[in-house]
Parts: structure tokens; sequence; C-alpha cells
């Protein structure tokens, strides 16, 4: 089969754009870079969008209780909060990448391997929560004291962490320690995940240091500080992702773009 600019088909050349196609031959340079480029572009552009949507419910489970419920406050009803805010981030999630496909599988699945793989989110979930409430013990939080509290942060954390790599890799431990792993995205939206990710765990982690200060703050008491840290976090990293990887878009390669 005939070949033209940068290894593409001669039926694919015809099929393309004749500005593209004069602007490829005069410039010389492989077409594929140029269709790659776009690719990419595209795909942070919905990443913004998504990421954007994130940030909507975050705020939406601010605002919304208060219609519904007398007095509501992220400090004087936090568990409420904690529940509104988990339900509005894991719902918008699931819409999100049930509707913008990033990783969609080329396999036709069955009714029930869509089942059982649903039940192991749902496991991987509750893993998630569990294992998150024992850290938290283990690093200081109380044992027999505000267990409610302390799950309903692990609950929290998870829903910022744990539901995205669900929605985006599904329940596969191998492809959640390739995306975590040096150099092993294989998408703006791995990227995406690996930011949101960390900048979570790392918000979390600064909401803590307030907590012994004196300074007898009612956002001071366990865990107020570190789920609004964790917030902060998941929300930074929404907005810093798509920032970053669209200034840094001309040195990222992915292996399966």
């Amino acid at each position: 089969m005939e070949k033209v600019a940068g290894g593409i088909n001669a039926s694919s050349w015809a099929g393309l754009p004749l500005s593209v196609r004069l602007f490829s031959s005069t410039i010389g340079y492989p077409l594929i870079v140029t269709q790659e480029d776009t690719m990419k572009d595209t795909d942070i552009k919905r990443l913004l969008y998504t990421n954007l949507l994130c940030i909507f419910s975050v705020f939406l489970s601010i605002f919304i209780p208060s219609f519904f419920l007398d007095n509501f406050s992220i400090l004087e009803t936090h568990l409420v909060w904690l529940g509104t805010c988990s339900a509005f981030v894991t719902g918008a999630n699931l819409l999100l990448y049930l509707v913008v496909k990033p990783n969609v599988s080329s396999k036709r699945s069955s009714l029930s391997h869509k089942v059982a793989r649903v039940v192991r989110c749902w496991l991987y979930f509750l893993a998630s929560c569990f294992f998150l409430h024992i850290i938290f013990v283990l690093y200081g939080a109380p044992l027999m004291e505000l267990v409610l509290e302390t799950f309903l942060f692990a609950v929290v954390l998870s829903t910022f962490t744990t539901v995205p790599c669900l929605c985006l890799l599904g329940p596969n431990l191998k492809a959640w320690l390739r995306v975590f792993s040096r150099n092993g995205v294989t998408s703006v939206w791995e990227n995406s995940l690996q930011i949101t990710t960390v900048s979570s765990f790392i918000g979390a982690w600064l909401g803590a240091f307030p907590i012994p200060l004196d300074w007898e703050r009612p956002w001071q008491v366990w865990p107020i500080s570190c789920t609004l840290g964790a917030t902060f976090g998941y929300v930074a990293g929404l907005v810093i992702s798509p920032l970053w990887i669209y200034w840094n878009r001309k040195q990222l390669t992915y292996k399966n773009n």
C-alpha cells in the first residue's frame, strides 16, 4: 500500500482536510506527530471540563444540603457534610467516566462479568476505607473514641483517591501499580489521576498539623482540619493537573498514543 507523509497510507491521507495536508507537506514533518498532538490537546480539554465538574460537585455538597437541613454547615454538622461530599463526588465521577469513557476496553463483556466487576469495585472501596481507618489510628487517631468520625474521614479520602482509580482503571491492582510507578502512565487521564491522588493525601497530611496547637478553633477538632485539607488538596489537584499537563504536553509521551 502506498505510503505518504509520516507513514500514513494513501487512503487515510486523502481523507484528511486539505489545509492539514498542505501544512504537513510544507513543513516536511511527519503528520502523525500533528495527529498525536491534536488528540492530546483534545484529551486535555475533556480532562479540564471533567475536573471542573468534579470541583462543582464538591461545591454542591456544601450548598445543596443547606436547602434541606436547618443550621447545616461544614463545621457544625461535619459528619453530615462528609457523607454528602462523598456521595456527590462519587456520583460525579461515575457519571463523568460513563459519559466521557476515557479508558474504553475493546472487549465486550457479559452481564455477569459487569456485575462481578461492580461488586469487586465496591469491595476495593470498602477495603480502602478500612485500610485508611487503620492507618489513621496507627498515626494517632483515637482508637475507641470518635470512631465514626475517623471512618468517615477514611471514606472521604477514599472517595478522592480510590473512586477515581476504580472508575479509570477498574479493580486491577497491576494497573494501579503501573500508573503510580515511574513513567507508567499511558494517557493524560492517568497523569491527572496521579496528581489528584497525591495532592489529596498531601492535603490530608498537612491538615493534621494544626490539631495539637492551642488555638482553640472549632476546625481543629479531629478530623475536621484533615478532611478540609484533603478536600483542598483534591480540588487543587483537579485544577493543577490539566494545567500542568498542558504546560508539559510537548515533553509528555504515552505508549498507547
